[in-house]
């Protein structure tokens, strides 16, 4: 947040609300708090409950405790209900098992396989 410090907002919330686009209380006013959160949220950043009752209480400037529990009870429903609503994570799938290849001359370098250019070398009794 640049204009004013709003309250209830640390500087890694600020942080993560500008990085979104939000950087006054008239910001996040605009578009409200689940939506304020929601953006955070699809920015890849893993904000916990506490972000959305700190921003309902910048709105309303008193502190995040103090918001009654039916109002943080409907944040949270519109919170899932919008989380919900997200695609599903892109995970990676596994790479597959790494196997060792060695060769038999690897494994054992006198041996020889080949005899020159003549074919596969015989064991003599010499």
């Amino acid at each position: 947040m640049t204009a004013a410090k709003l309250r209830n907002i640390g500087p890694k919330s600020a942080a993560w609300l500008r990085q979104v686009g939000l950087r006054s209380r008239e910001d996040l006013a605009a578009i409200g708090t689940v939506e304020a959160f929601m953006r955070v949220k699809r920015a890849g950043f893993k904000p916990s409950l506490n972000l959305l009752y700190a921003i309902e209480g910048a709105l309303l400037d008193c502190h995040w405790q103090e918001i009654p529990d039916a109002r943080r009870s409907e944040l949270v429903l519109a919170a899932d209900a919008a989380i919900a609503l997200l695609p599903p994570p892109r995970y990676r799938p596994a790479a597959a098992p790494v196997t060792t290849t060695m060769h038999v001359q690897d494994a054992m370098p006198g041996l020889a396989l080949f005899d020159d250019d003549r074919g596969p070398a015989v064991a003599s009794d010499d």
